[in-house]
């Protein structure tokens, strides 16, 4: 695997979630600045998103983030990031993160962190894009989507194959040695524009 130097965070943004959520999203941004590696995210300085942005930051991490102006106009963004990109839309946004990035990591979170994850394996399977995607299934979070992934490759929808589009670990500290041990790009990325 090529050497990573920034990785995209897809992550809750409540605060109203367990204390082993939290301190997922601190290990995770606190272990990106130590080794180096940009923490690019939605730019939030609430829930998963502003603990994992925190972490890094105090760790002497680099630290982007990419929020529409809808949602900062709500006065959420984080002010105090290497960098801060407002942009004009959601859409913009996660292409902007996609493009930001060497890689993405899936911490818990809600209907958005959803949203990107099924996003960016949808564009993996198209052959878009090649870089690795890690879930984290802290404290069996993920469990129950990945009952539903298997449940759709059963059922036909999905091909078995499609569950080789992402890895998933039980830990934060597994996500850099799963990062390290993941293949160089084989796919032969379709040219036009995601």
């Amino acid at each position: 695997m090529k050497t990573l130097t920034s990785v995209c965070v897809y992550c809750g943004s409540s605060s109203r979630v367990a204390d082993v959520y939290k301190d997922a999203a601190h290990t995770l941004g606190e272990g990106l600045a130590r080794h180096g590696i940009q923490l690019v995210y939605g730019g939030g300085r609430v829930g998963l998103m502003g603990i994992a942005a925190d972490a890094a930051l105090a760790a002497g991490g680099s630290v982007v983030g990419i929020i529409p102006e809808h949602i900062q106009s709500a006065e959420v963004e984080h002010t105090g990031l290497t960098e801060l990109i407002v942009v004009d839309s959601m859409h913009t946004r996660k292409r902007m993160m996609v493009d930001r990035s060497d890689a993405f990591v899936v911490l818990p979170g809600g209907f958005g962190t959803l949203d990107e994850t099924f996003e960016i394996l949808t564009w993996k399977q198209l052959r878009l894009h090649d870089k690795p995607v890690i879930i984290v299934d802290v404290d069996g979070y993920w469990r129950p989507l990945l009952g539903m992934v298997d449940h759709m490759i059963a059922q036909g929808f999905a091909h078995s194959g499609h569950r080789a589009l992402f890895t998933v670990v039980d830990e934060v500290d597994d996500v850099f040695n799963a990062l390290a041990h993941e293949p160089e790009p084989s796919l032969k990325i379709r040219s036009q524009k995601l």
